[in-house]
């Protein structure tokens, strides 16, 4: 979502609240500490059976053996792609890509095309260079069959496994999502934590006050009145959502009426990042970087959290965006300007893979075992290197569950035209 990785600029919480807020997310104890350590695009977006709800998405954890074959290797459209002469490898900043055989790619021919092809439209609504024509046909196969897809992929389409200079081929994938909360549109009865849009004439990016400069300095505070778009219960739960770059709250409003609106990354005070809980690991105050290790010191240390949160001078801004029937289908925009799609979205390195590349994904660990097509769309401060991904799961508890997890050896293939 083209943003860095904050965490919160709230002011502190009574251990009422605290403790209210502890209680609430009791259930996440399977979190891992990667989200908050690696501060990743974590804006952002899942293990599943093999169909799932739109708002929570993953890989099939079916043993491929029990999954009917798509497209046999014996295909016509398999020999003729893989006898056909491979292209030379391309050297594209910080990867090397080296042309691969269908054959090669793990999974291919199982995975259910037709759930990414919502993805691959939202791509080709702003597409990557040299992909305006494989756009068109994308366009025309969306009612395609199965098989028509994975024909068409594999006459289309060259694979090119993707490694560093140095020739690694394994990297690494984490999961990002979006976070779902309360909020009031006005301060009081427990909501005492602002969300703020970016103040009149500061810049993205542009040096602007730190986060405990806007919390003291009368000219800050003076700036950023009235641009509380909604206030949350929770500091923490306000880190998390700067973390993750945007998030769908549940006003209550000043007449007592709830509505769902979405809050998209609108920029940044110009601070570099310092992550709290790296703070708090290197005081030896808590033992694992995790949220529940966080919330738990939060919880016993309600004096101490301004001070935690002081050592991270980055503050984000937010823009409120409607969310209508259709925007609550998909995710927030990633970094490409297109709506993420959960478990068909990933962000990475843009100096690795443009904008709207179809990538094949292989990872295997304990949080999801994935072999699948997904969309390169966004990007994020934590995600550097030639094989390296940021898996959007979508939103809501199953998605935090998976995204929390997610910590995992990966493998990437990209998916570039081949020449006429």
């Amino acid at each position: 979502m083209n943003r860095p990785p904050p965490p919160s600029t709230a002011p502190s919480a009574g251990p009422e609240r605290l403790l209210a807020a502890a209680r609430r997310h009791a259930r996440h104890s399977a979190l891992a500490a990667s989200a908050l350590l690696l501060a990743a695009c974590s804006t952002v977006d899942q293990p599943r059976p093999d169909r799932l709800p739109p708002h929570s998405a993953g890989a099939s954890t079916v043993p491929r053996a029990r999954i009917a074959v798509v497209t046999p290797q014996s295909s016509q459209a398999w020999q003729w792609a893989d006898s056909q002469p491979l292209p030379a490898p391309i050297a594209r900043g910080k990867s090397v890509w080296t042309p691969a055989r269908w054959s090669e790619l793990p999974g291919w021919g199982y995975d259910a095309l037709h759930e990414a092809w919502n993805a691959w439209l939202r791509s080709c609504e702003r597409p990557a260079a040299g992909f305006g024509p494989v756009c068109a046909e994308v366009r025309q196969l969306t009612l395609g069959g199965a098989e028509e897809q994975h024909d068409w992929l594999m006459r289309r389409l060259q694979p090119y496994r993707l490694s560093a200079p140095a020739g690694e081929t394994k990297g690494l994938l984490t999961g990002y999502y979006e976070p779902v909360m309360s909020a009031s549109r006005q301060a009081g009865a427990g909501f005492g934590v602002p969300l703020y849009g970016l103040p009149p004439g500061v810049r993205n990016g542009s040096a602007w006050y730190s986060r405990q400069e806007m919390e003291r300095s009368p000219q800050a505070q003076a700036a950023l009145r009235g641009q509380e778009i909604a206030w949350l219960a929770d500091p923490i739960d306000a880190l998390l959502l700067q973390i993750q770059g945007s998030g769908r709250l549940t006003i209550t409003e000043p007449d007592g009426s709830r509505r769902q609106v979405r809050l998209a990354y609108a920029g940044n005070n110009g601070h570099p990042y310092q992550s709290v809980a790296r703070w708090l690991l290197d005081r030896k105050l808590i033992s694992s970087g995790s949220w529940e290790a966080i919330r738990a010191w939060a919880l016993q240390n309600p004096q101490r959290v301004p001070e935690m949160l002081a050592a991270n001078p980055r503050m984000v801004f937010f823009r409120e965006e409607p969310l209508g029937e259709l925007e609550a289908r998909f995710g927030p925009r990633g970094a490409q300007g297109v709506a993420l799609t959960p478990g068909r979205s990933i962000a990475v390195d843009r100096d690795s893979i443009p904008y709207g590349t179809p990538v094949w994904l292989r990872s295997a660990g304990p949080a999801a075992q994935f072999e699948k097509l997904v969309l390169a769309q966004d990007t994020g401060s934590a995600i550097v290197g030639a094989v390296r991904a940021d898996y959007f799961t979508g939103w809501g508890d199953d998605a935090y569950t998976l995204a929390a997890g997610l910590k995992q050896p990966l493998e990437l293939w990209a998916l570039w035209p081949r020449s006429q």
